[in-house]
């Protein structure tokens, strides 16, 4: 019963998606500047229907109805509550059912919230929009129908892979997919602006808000991720450049241009092209770290829901988005002749954009090489932080440099600014105490990132005091700008300070890792609703034997599905993690012991959150910077 509800709802929706497309393009001829109440009516019952689809295969799985094959495939009866809802979004059917309507939301949201602007702009934002939709749902109805049924009807599920079975991960999925996914909405509008040749000006105000809120939860969702990749997967660190990380990474690297450029098009009528290139490349590669998550081409120990076939269905639908928005942007694209004086607010943004699509190339041809190289040759091989770490770090220096200076400067008017100001002294008399108490003389790279994260804290904080003095403070750029220096400042702490050290040992024996003392006291078994967990019992001492810290990693082995985990045990307090893992070697009565010390960890994560900060206040921003 249920599954026909969601199929029917479904079919429901994209029917409208078509009436939607139908009656906005005959609304273009119509001269009046009023879009026409059905309009608004077709836009509502989509996206009423669409809701309604993803509500009937949420109460599938609460109520575990095996009925469904995709409930039977991811979920249990045992399985808690909070899981059998995060669940369905645990897999390729039911997280694109989730995707298809963030679509429809943010579709119904943009026709509604800017009821003031141009009617062809809006409606033919609509038609693109829908377009996308009709797409999305016809493959759901096709190829990845949730919900599918299954007969006979097994009194069991199969279960939901443990590793997804976490609070963090049940909200990851759909943070990223708001981000994602929101980017639709602004290359729909960036196509329709080409296509109707709305003004430049309006334009940018019309997806300023759009832009700001799916950056903020693009960063929140790596955010999520991150940490959950911390104690979950071992990794032990903030981030490991695994390739379904970088799926994420690459679109927030264009998002935050395109964040920047939309300023400079909204105050002074420049980057036209950059925002509308900027704008379907998002989307694009929002499409593209789908496709890599979905396709099963990466190598990566989280990607779950993967599919050749449906790779194929998205690849394909990514060479004809990429050729058809190059074709219309090329036919429609206005000739922009302004030139950029140095020393303005603009010529800095400008190179800021050419930064962010560096660091996405970069980690593009990292991600990439390993897949073109397994194809053509058959050789496996990983790309890892030491190619990033090489590549990326030294030009993080002229980046800190660039988001010091260009706040400082006027638009269109040319300011040469003292290099050497109070907020650089500050930061090097900072810089020189740290430097004499880490000792940290053989890093001279980092210590230069250092000093200049530094002098990005101090002088985003008197720009701040400027700013309120004059009554003109922009706390969007100061949310933002400084926490991307204490980011980068706690990033280089943390690497200076942490220790980490991988050693095999037995139950009773000690290791000595620089100052601390490892031992491993006791081993237990215990049986649990779904797993059998064996749990170790570490002491972590000073060299004085003064007892610091009691760890217990685990070893999970779980029935349903089948599967080991290593689940990490942390001590987490306010300057410091203590981080221990622990897996057995085959056949032996030896484990081996991840052990690391990693200092600032909370520091990482709330800079990330206080950058994200900045989105939300841009979202609520109208004032000049």
């Amino acid at each position: 019963m249920l599954s026909n509800l969601g199929t029917f709802s479904s079919l429901i929706a994209l029917a409208i998606s078509f009436a939607l497309i139908i009656f906005s393009y005959f609304e273009i001829k119509i001269s009046d500047n009023k879009v026409p109440k059905r309009i608004y009516l077709l836009s509502f019952y989509q996206l009423a229907f669409s809701v309604l689809s993803f509500l009937i295969l949420l109460v599938g799985y609460i109520f575990s109805d095996f009925s469904m094959i995709n409930v039977y495939e991811n979920s249990h009866t045992t399985k808690p509550l909070f899981y059998k809802i995060s669940g369905v979004w645990g897999n390729h059917e039911g997280s694109l059912l989730l995707w298809i309507n963030i679509l429809v939301l943010f579709s119904f949201l943009f026709l509604f919230l800017n009821n003031n602007k141009n009617k062809k702009f809006r409606i033919l934002t609509l038609i693109i929009q829908n377009l996308l939709i009709s797409i999305f749902f016809i493959f759901l109805l096709t190829n990845s129908n949730p919900f599918s049924k299954i007969f006979p009807i097994p009194n069991e599920g199969m279960g939901l892979n443990p590793i997804l079975q976490d609070p963090i991960l049940a909200i990851h999925p759909p943070l990223l997919y708001l981000g994602f996914v929101g980017s639709s909405i602004y290359f729909s509008a960036a196509l329709a602006a080409l296509l109707s040749q709305v003004e430049a000006r309006s334009f940018a105000i019309s997806i300023k808000p759009w832009v700001s809120i799916s950056w903020f939860f693009q960063t929140v969702g790596i955010l999520a991720g991150s940490i959950w990749a911390y104690y979950e997967l071992g990794w032990g660190g903030f981030w490991f450049w695994d390739p379904v990380e970088n799926s994420s990474l690459m679109p927030w690297f264009l998002m935050t241009a395109l964040l920047h450029s939309v300023l400079v098009l909204e105050r002074r009528i420049g980057l036209y092209s950059w925002v509308i290139i900027l704008s379907i490349l998002t989307f694009t590669m929002s499409v593209v770290g789908t496709f890599l998550v979905r396709s099963g081409i990466l190598n990566s120990v989280h990607t779950f829901a993967n599919d050749p076939s449906r790779g194929l269905f998205i690849l394909t639908f990514l060479i004809f988005m990429v050729f058809s928005s190059i074709f219309i942007f090329f036919k429609y694209a206005p000739v922009e002749k302004k030139n950029y004086k140095i020393f303005t607010k603009e010529f800095f943004i400008l190179i800021n954009n050419w930064f962010m699509i560096f660091f996405l190339t970069v980690v593009l041809i990292g991600t990439l090489y390993p897949v073109f190289l397994d194809t053509l040759f058959g050789t496996k091989i990983s790309v890892g932080p030491p190619y990033y770490n090489f590549i990326l770090a030294p030009f993080l220096i002229p980046l800190l440099f660039l988001m010091t200076s260009g706040p400082k400067h006027k638009w269109i008017t040319p300011e040469v600014k003292k290099i050497f100001n109070f907020a650089l002294f500050i930061s090097f008399v900072l810089f020189l105490i740290i430097f004499l108490f880490i000792k940290n003389e053989s890093n001279f790279l980092l210590n230069i990132i250092l000093l200049f994260s530094l002098y990005l804290i101090a002088q985003t904080i008197l720009d701040l005091y400027q700013d309120l003095k004059n009554g003109n403070f922009n706390l969007s750029r100061f949310a933002s700008h400084f926490g991307f220096g204490l980011l980068i400042f706690f990033i280089s702490i943390n690497y200076i300070f942490s220790i980490e050290n991988n050693f095999n040992v037995k139950v009773g024996e000690k290791k000595i890792v620089k100052d601390y003392v490892i031992k491993f006291k006791n081993l237990e078994t215990l049986s649990k609703n779904n797993y059998q967990s064996v749990i170790g019992y570490f002491e972590i001492q000073n060299k004085n034997q003064l007892v610091l810290e009691n760890l217990t990693p685990e070893i999970r082995i779980y029935n349903k599905p089948e599967i080991i985990t290593y689940e990490a045990s942390i001590k987490s307090k306010f300057f410091s993690d203590t981080y221990l893992t622990m897996s057995n070697i085959s056949n032996t009565d030896i484990f081996n012991i991840k052990f690391q010390k990693k200092p600032f960890m909370n520091f990482i994560w709330l800079s990330v959150l206080l950058i994200s900060v900045g989105g939300v206040l841009n979202f609520f921003s109208r004032k000049k910077i």
